[in-house]
């Protein structure tokens, strides 16, 4: 059977959490307060339930990459990310799921994390430290889908990526991407695509 290891309804500050154990589901929140906290994830995203809860001034750091895990019932406010994260989105996500309202991510940091296929929502992404390349931003995509969708993109970019940029909820403010990765599940490579971003006044290198 496996153990769930909960952390919530009580505000924790300056200790050190380990989620690190792979046989075991981890709980944080509802209710839940961390100031001044290193949080330490080691396990995927199935064994990671993120509920209604605030981290403030934390700094979270994933051991393996963190796939798919949606932050945006967590408010984050001046947090700092470490480690490897793809198709996780962050802040509040309009009609997500019930409390979605409760979501925030304000003054963080994640200029030594590695994002890919990384929303971020209702949230100005120049407020927040963001990895520069080799990851890129795409800021307000949805705005700039038809000006994207003029411009001859690399490989596969263009008709996975940009044609799909309308099509993301409306409350993306930001989507960003790691070069390498994308490029190589895209069928082109980082310099192409740094070719065509360079310049764009809606991309943060």
């Amino acid at each position: 059977m496996t153990p769930n290891i909960h952390y919530e309804e009580r505000e924790i500050e300056g200790e050190r959490l380990e989620l690190t154990d792979t046989k075991a589901r981890y709980w944080l929140g509802p209710n839940l307060t961390l100031r001044r906290c290193t949080v330490v994830v080691g396990v995927g995203a199935r064994s990671l339930c993120l509920a209604s809860s605030r981290l403030i001034d934390c700094t979270i750091e994933v051991k393996r990459q963190l796939t798919g895990r949606p932050w945006t019932l967590v408010a984050l406010n001046g947090c700092r990310f470490k480690g490897r994260f793809y198709g996780c989105d962050f802040g509040p996500w309009h009609g997500y799921t019930d409390g979605w309202e409760k979501g925030a991510v304000e003054d963080c940091d994640f200029s030594e994390a590695q994002l890919d296929a990384c929303r971020f929502h209702g949230t100005d992404p120049r407020t927040l430290r963001l990895p520069r390349w080799p990851c890129f931003t795409i800021e307000d995509p949805i705005g700039r889908a038809s000006e994207l969708n003029r411009l001859k993109w690399p490989g596969a970019f263009g008709s996975v990526v940009i044609e799909e940029l309308a099509t993301h909820p409306r409350s993306t403010s930001a989507l960003t991407y790691h070069a390498p990765s994308v490029a190589m599940r895209l069928e082109t490579t980082a310099e192409e695509l740094r070719a065509v971003l360079e310049g764009l006044d809606c991309i943060i290198l």
